[in-house]
């Protein structure tokens, strides 16, 4: 029998669950203390998303999509690109767009209703908005990493999805066209175990996510999405590849989501409590803060300093959204078409008639 073709995916994973190194730090981590600045981050970002579901339960703020757990992910990834690349994140990646610059007012303002939330004022301008369409936003990475092709510009094009978008034909469609052009791609499946209620396992008969990509002829890599170690190691390798003209990669990052898929949700309806309290033991948080105190680098003072501080950054960002003035109904209508069609002008002007207004 003649064998057509094999292949194997690689697991990146250097950080255990206990705090303690499985491997040498790779060329993306010099040394421990460069992962404090991105472990201050995870903090934050921890805090701000505690604060955001607070706001949701008092009313405050519309349905939201906690990223409770995906933390060294986010961070990761967003701490990896360049400011002349594109991210075209899904609905939940507040670390990666952190690290963009965008303003965590943005994100309360988006999530309460507020199409300006949507303006990324500190993020770069080629960044996409939210797409909560799944998985669409791989084909808009695919068609932006065409163009810096064309143009002969290094810059990559970075897209994130869910374990359940992976099964999506967007996202096979942008894999297929980034092999296919060899497109300086990467696509980030955070897989974190659900699609909403579907667990990983009714998703796809696929052994791994990140075998997807085999079939465009992409790099894979399955990481520990837990370790910011992996996670940073990882998208190195697939910067790198991409801007030396190697093409796109696809990377499954293992995670777990520790809250409910929004707030409008309620996980307890799906999944045990064994198998959470499981993900618990090997959040990214609490290893990542272990190798740093081992490390001499964290201790308990700096860590309550650092919350207190966050907390209060945070809560300036609340202000800013409580007392961000309200947009007029129309505005629901005005953003949608750059010319209005017919249906749509005809309820903008029943929305002014209702607020006695038309």
């Amino acid at each position: 029998m003649t064998t057509a073709a094999t292949f194997e995916i690689e697991y990146l994973q250097y950080l255990r669950p206990d705090g303690t190194l499985a491997a040498p730090l790779p060329p993306a981590v010099p040394d421990a203390a460069a992962l404090l600045p991105l472990f201050k981050q995870m903090l934050f970002l921890r805090t701000f998303d505690g604060k955001a579901i607070a706001l949701q339960r008092t009313g405050k703020l519309g349905t939201y999509a906690a990223c409770l757990g995906h933390e060294a992910t986010h961070v990761g990834i967003g701490a990896s690109m360049q400011p002349e690349d594109v991210f075209a994140p899904s609905y939940r990646e507040y670390g990666a767009q952190f690290a963009r610059g965008m303003q965590p007012r943005e994100v309360l303002m988006y999530w309460g209703g507020d199409e300006r939330g949507n303006l990324l004022t500190g993020a770069p301008a080629q960044d996409y908005p939210w797409c909560v369409p799944i998985s669409t936003q791989c084909l808009m990475a695919s068609g932006a990493a065409l163009s810096f092709k064309l143009r002969k510009q290094p810059r990559v094009a970075v897209a994130c999805c869910g374990d359940g978008g992976s099964s999506k034909t967007d996202f096979y469609a942008a894999v297929n066209s980034a092999g296919a052009y060899t497109l300086p791609l990467v696509l980030c499946v955070v897989n974190n175990g659900w699609a909403i209620s579907v667990p990983r396992k009714a998703q796809t008969g696929a052994q791994t996510l990140a075998q997807k990509g085999l079939a465009g002829g992409l790099h894979c890599l399955q990481v520990d999405g837990n370790d910011l170690v992996a996670v940073l190691e990882a998208m190195r390798r697939a910067h790198e590849r991409a801007r030396s003209g190697e093409g796109g990669s696809v990377i499954e990052f293992i995670t777990y989501r520790l809250h409910d898929h929004t707030t409008a949700d309620d996980a307890r309806r799906y999944r045990g409590e064994e198998e959470v309290k499981a993900a618990w033991e090997k959040e990214p948080f609490l290893r990542l803060r272990q190798f740093l105190t081992d490390a001499g680098l964290w201790d308990e003072a700096q860590e309550k300093a650092w919350i207190e501080e966050s907390g209060k950054r945070v809560d300036e960002e609340i202000n800013a959204y409580l007392n961000t003035p309200v947009q007029p109904v129309e505005a629901m209508f005005d953003y949608l078409y750059g010319d209005m069609p017919a249906d749509v002008l005809a309820q903008r002007a029943a929305a002014l008639a209702l607020e006695g207004r038309a």
